[in-house]
């Protein structure tokens, strides 16, 4: 009898045990079910100033991507002239976050991609980005691959670098001003004159935290480059070139007769009345200029337009290292790059509000979009945006066009690593940063300046960097005149 109990026991004890598994597994079923399911929110920082009416537009964009897939967006700006900094501090400091502008000329991609602060997309974009891939020109793909690999999604746009310079309609016409056959700095200054002595209030010459001096140099890195007009490969410290220093002494000379601002402004504002700018354009650029400034402008090409290392990374997104949802982010920038509603609700804002379409592709801005200005090329593929109503409906094929046609320079492809030389890098950059932005605004004089940037770069080991650039650039040479 008392077996009998006991082994009824031992039957009972283990059916409550495999009741408790088989509860634990749907328990924990359920709860992996409901992790899968949790709605999450991925932080994106971008280059720019925050519009007033982002939130507004930023909760339309999180109810759709709630449906789309299952994620919401915080979308956080950076100034042009603090991103670099600002970024490379909260990567620093571990700072959770997902994704992040990244090119050329801002929080540079080639160096963070090495260092390992962008994941390496490869797998995220064969599993969640085969759209992306599909919509976006090879030559993006071509341009954005380090060995192999590629660490940021290029935003489609020209492809191509175009400074322009910018002017104002009214005083253009007022005055006359051959506009087309500005070319270089000193072309403007007998307009900026005539601007300075009759147009009180006007600065003749808008000078911003962006601006850089337009010259045919390929920059392989920082300070160093090629000449794109010539057939060689010689690399030059930019600085020590005539081009540059002459480009520097008019800038000076400018600031001294009270051409440029006083104080550098910020590339997104355009509250300040101006003759003209500085701009890196793209076909059809006036009118979004012109909606940002609000009067109309006028630009002409500064220099040839020329692909280049440089403008073929001219603007990315990358996902940090940081992230905790890399392939939920990697879903986003898909959708962002394929999904036309998506991306021109975060291009132009809220249908209705913002703007309105007037046909199947084209639309009108309303004066609500003055609370919704972003820097359209920073945000996603240019591609499926809708154009504005005095522009072609083919925009978007000329630009492909301009793309196919453009000049290209003899290093394209070539990739710096700057591995044997990071240390000497960072000096550079720090040099740089000091000197470069008070230099090409005129702040400075020239010669004392460029004299002391020349023997700090020389200090921090620029010329370390040059030869470790030249050995690079001749064993790439060689081995494309190999195949």
């Amino acid at each position: 009898m008392r077996k009998l109990e006991k082994s009824l026991l031992i039957i009972i004890i283990a059916i409550l045990m495999i009741f408790l598994i088989i509860f634990n597994i749907i328990k924990n079923g359920n709860y992996i079910k409901r992790l899968n399911n949790k709605n999450i929110e991925l932080v994106w920082y971008t280059i720019g100033i925050e519009p007033d009416d982002m939130d507004r537009v930023e909760r339309e964009v999180n109810n759709y991507l709630t449906k789309k897939i299952n994620a919401t967006i915080d979308i956080r700006f950076v100034d042009y002239a603090d991103f670099t900094k600002v970024m490379n501090n909260k990567t620093d400091e571990g700072e959770i976050f997902d994704l992040v502008f990244t090119s050329s000329w801002a929080n540079d991609y080639y160096p963070n991609a090495k260092e390992g602060d962008f994941l390496n997309l490869n797998n995220l974009i064969k599993e969640y980005g085969k759209d992306v891939y599909k919509a976006l020109d090879k030559k993006f793909w071509e341009g954005a691959a380090i060995d192999g690999c590629i660490y940021a999604i290029p935003n489609q746009k020209e492809i191509s670098s175009m400074p322009m310079w910018v002017f104002s309609k009214e005083y253009v016409e007022k005055y006359n001003i051959p506009y087309k056959d500005i070319k270089t700095l000193e072309d403007l200054e007998p307009w900026l004159k005539l601007i300075k002595e009759n147009e009180e209030g006007v600065i003749p010459f808008y000078v911003d935290d962006s601006y850089s001096v337009p010259m045919f140099w390929d920059q392989l890195a920082p300070a160093l480059g090629i000449n794109l007009e010539s057939n060689n490969f010689k690399v030059v410290n930019i600085f020590k070139t005539e081009e540059m220093i002459n480009n520097l002494k008019t800038m000076r000379r400018y600031k001294e007769l009270g051409y440029t601002n006083t104080k550098i402004g910020n590339a997104g504002d355009f509250s300040t009345k101006r003759f003209v700018t500085k701009a890196d354009g793209q076909p059809y650029a006036e009118k979004i200029w012109s909606i940002k400034s609000g009067g109309e402008v006028v630009a002409t090409p500064i220099l040839e337009s020329y692909i280049t290392n440089g403008s073929v990374n001219g603007s990315m997104i990358a996902i940090s290292k940081n992230s905790k949802n890399p392939e939920k982010a990697m879903e986003f920038l898909n959708l962002l790059n394929t999904d036309k509603y998506l991306r021109n609700l975060i291009n132009y804002g809220i249908e209705g509000v913002h703007y309105e379409k007037i046909s199947n592709n084209k639309i009108r801005l309303l004066e609500e979009s003055k609370n919704y200005m972003v820097d359209y090329y920073t945000l996603g593929n240019l591609f499926i945006t809708y154009v504005l109503e005095d522009e072609p409906e083919n925009k978007w094929d000329e630009f492909k066009e301009v793309n196919n046609k453009s000049n290209v320079s003899q290093a394209l492809g070539f990739k710096f690593d700057p591995s044997k030389v990071s240390i000497e890098l960072k000096y550079v950059n720090t040099v740089l940063e000091e000197f470069t932005r008070s230099l090409y605004t005129g702040l400075v004089d020239t010669d004392e300046y460029v004299s002391k940037l020349i023997n700090k770069l020389e200090s921090a080991g620029i010329d370390k960097v040059k030869e470790e650039l030249e050995r690079q650039l001749n064993d790439w040479k060689i081995k494309k005149q190999t195949f």
